[in-house]
């Protein structure tokens, strides 16, 4: 049986986001969410709760990747800091 290989849409203000993380951040978000692309869910990976319903968050350090899964195609719907990317 073959693994079969997410397609990988990041919004546009989730991508500005990633692209101002210092380098070495820049990098594990990048290896993190190429990661989903293989296994969207894997273990620690968490539900979001109320109206963000359906998004799941992954941890990169202090920072979060929030993320939906529709079909065959992995939604990056933001990345930020804890503290911030909920708001």
């Amino acid at each position: 049986m073959g693994t079969s290989r997410y397609t990988v849409a990041i919004i546009p203000s989730a991508l500005r986001t990633i692209q101002s993380l210092p380098r070495d951040l820049r990098e594990r978000v990048r290896d993190a969410i190429d990661a989903l692309a293989e296994n969207p869910r894997p273990h620690g990976i968490k539900s979001l709760q109320g109206g963000q319903k359906g998004h799941l968050r992954l941890r990169v350090g202090d920072y979060r990747v929030i993320y939906r899964v529709e079909d065959a195609r992995l939604v990056v719907v933001a990345v930020g800091h804890r503290r911030e990317v909920y708001r």
